[in-house]
């Protein structure tokens, strides 16, 4: 089985612009590389990502693809893959099935990818990407990058709660 680190997009990898999905606006976080570079042995990369700007039709699920396909090729510039991104298109008020904290991409990823879970990683922003994480019996990490700051208060207990994804990595790699 291989071992996961999940990540949130916005406000985790790159900057969080609010709805971000410009790629003239695309910025990745300094310490992304190195954090990614330091986990990328032993992990497996995938993305989960709640975008309801689409479904609140601030931008197109094109104009998402476009700007996840930047990321993508900006990080394997540096040999690092992202295995497969999982996108929820939805606004909350939907109630679908893919929206975090619900567990089914994580659970598509895990069969997808043969993923053990408790040996694996969830990594965001928001207190949803906690809740997530510990809905699917992964370990969780709570960034104060991106909204971070705003919602600690809100958040549930995570394993760890570092300043950056560079502080994360090195907690995972202790």
């Amino acid at each position: 089985m291989s071992k996961a680190i999940f990540l949130d997009r916005d406000g985790t990898l790159n900057v969080d612009s609010g709805y971000a999905h410009k790629i003239e606006e695309f910025a990745l976080y300094d310490d992304v590389i190195e954090a990614l570079t330091l986990l990328k042995n032993d992990f497996k990369f995938i993305i989960i990502t709640n975008q309801s700007g689409i479904g609140r039709e601030y931008y197109t699920k094109e104009d998402f693809q476009k700007f996840n396909d930047h990321l993508v090729k900006e990080l394997k510039k540096h040999n690092i893959k992202i295995e497969k991104t999982y996108c929820c298109p939805h606004i909350p008020e939907d109630n679908c099935n893919c929206r975090k904290p619900k567990i089914t991409s994580i659970k598509q990823a895990e069969k997808e990818f043969n993923i053990d879970l408790k040996n694996s990683f969830m990594i965001g922003d928001h207190p949803c990407d906690v809740e997530l994480g510990k809905n699917a019996e992964c370990k969780t990490i709570y960034l104060l990058t991106g909204h971070g700051k705003k919602h600690k208060k809100d958040t549930l207990n995570p394993d760890f709660t570092a300043n950056s994804l560079l502080e994360a990595a090195q907690w995972i790699t202790k």
